[in-house]
């Protein structure tokens, strides 16, 4: 059964997920807008997950590691 509203340290994890693929996407001197294209997601989704605000599927985030050649662990820790 899923918890409704998520317990507050779920959402803060899913913050500083977002705040590590921001971070990693602008290290390499990406924009969201091709970040989307190389996931095949709209500009929409990438904002969402750096936001925070999406529950991000795991495959997205894998997408994401592999288009900014990032390990997993990284965005995830």
């Amino acid at each position: 059964m899923p918890l409704d509203p998520l317990p507050a340290w779920v959402l803060t994890r899913r913050q500083a997920i977002g705040d590590r693929v921001r971070a990693a996407r602008e290290a390499r001197g990406v924009t969201q807008e091709q970040l989307a294209e190389r996931i095949d997601r709209d500009r929409k989704t990438v904002n969402r997950i750096e936001q925070g605000t999406l529950a991000t599927k795991v495959d997205d985030l894998i997408l994401i590691a592999d288009a900014l050649d990032t390990p997993l662990a990284d965005l995830v820790r």
